[in-house]
């Protein structure tokens, strides 16, 4: 079968693999849609950061080239041994998180913050750049009869979202900023209407991207290119409650520090190619708070909850549909050279 595998930086290639099969615990998925993701395009641009290349991965046991791809969905089309719970047909949209079950973080429940973690798709795996994916049963998740299979590739996306707000200090009558109106600052940006926050300011240059996320519910739409969007948040707000950092671009995290109130908090979102430097009195002298928030766990059920009631629209955030043998060309280099893109979804192939 065909499937896109990383091979190194700029080395994406479709190639022929063998189609898995499930052994014990597993099921065997034939993939709908995968949406590309802004760690694939890191992985391409920069990596690799999560692609294990000169040892195995210690749970997926895999090393580049890997079958990449995690924001995906798709039917199961067969069972492996053991596996209750679904069947043949079911409709379901995977959470590709690799955690080792037994350490401290996993016994308390939070498997996203697993010394090992690691994705499939970018950690090894069969990865939803293909036909057909094989994972564990427990990283499926069946979707609701309302939802077509383009909103579940944006399941996994809108999780990162979800879990981001939900971990923040936000609360209902709270002011927010989102520097960076991507994919998932504009699904932070309609996490952020379901938690209530009063005002939404989207920093971003994109001017595709920032009416966008007007659409989507933002107060304001700030071009940093034309305007100080500090100033400008700090005008209407006084400075916000939670500035979510979803840009990776180490200049926009003061920016996010110094938009916030005193005893504000920064959360940031993003994956990182490298570091970022900002003056701790900037945090210290306003006692600001900052954290990290990385994947999701527990809100997969929320998140297509959400879907059935009209959140995370694929018909608002999807704005280009390829074909696998067309994903670096029209997928991944698409989104470096047009940067008002939203989300790309790749079909399988048949």
């Amino acid at each position: 079968m065909k499937a896109a595998r990383w091979h190194g930086v700029k080395d994406i290639r479709v190639e022929d693999v063998s189609e898995p099969s499930p052994g014990p615990g597993e099921v065997k998925v034939k993939v709908a849609w995968t949406g590309i993701c802004g760690s694939d395009l890191h992985e391409y641009l920069a990596g690799p950061i999560f692609v294990p290349v000169d040892t195995e991965h210690p749970l997926s046991h895999d090393k580049a080239p890997i079958t990449m791809g995690h924001e995906y969905c798709g039917t199961v089309t067969q069972l492996g041994e053991g596996v209750e719970g679904l069947a043949e047909g079911d409709r379901v949209a995977i959470e590709p998180i690799f955690a080792c079950g037994t350490c401290p973080a996993c016994l308390e429940g939070k498997y996203n913050l697993c010394e090992s973690l690691g994705f499939v798709g970018l950690s090894g795996g069969h990865g939803g750049f293909s036909a057909s994916s094989v994972v564990p049963a427990r990283m499926v998740h069946k979707m609701p009869q309302g939802l077509s299979m383009e909103q579940g590739a944006l399941v996994e996306p809108a999780a990162v979202a979800l879990h981001g707000v939900r971990l923040s200090k936000i609360k209902a009558g709270d002011t927010a900023a989102v520097f960076g109106a991507g994919p998932i600052g504009l699904l932070v940006v309609e996490s952020l209407r379901v938690a209530g926050a009063s005002q939404i300011h989207v920093v971003e240059p994109s001017d595709v991207r920032r009416k966008k996320a007007l659409e989507l519910g933002a107060t304001t739409a700030i071009d940093p290119t034309s305007s100080d969007a500090v100033s400008a948040i700090r005008e209407a707000t006084g400075g916000v409650h939670v500035a979510f950092e979803v840009t990776g671009v180490p200049q926009v995290l003061p920016q996010c520090i110094d938009a916030t109130r005193h005893e504000g908090q920064t959360l940031i979102v993003s994956i990182w190619e490298g570091e970022a430097s900002f003056n701790p009195n900037t945090a210290v002298l306003k006692e600001r708070q900052l954290k990290g928030t990385i994947a999701y766990r527990n809100v997969y059920p929320a998140v297509m909850e959400l879907m059935t009631q009209g959140y995370f629209s694929a018909d608002k955030l999807v704005t280009k549909r390829i074909s696998l043998d067309d994903i670096v060309a029209e997928g991944f280099e698409a989104l470096v050279a047009e940067k008002s893109h939203v989300k790309i979804l790749v079909e399988a192939p048949a």
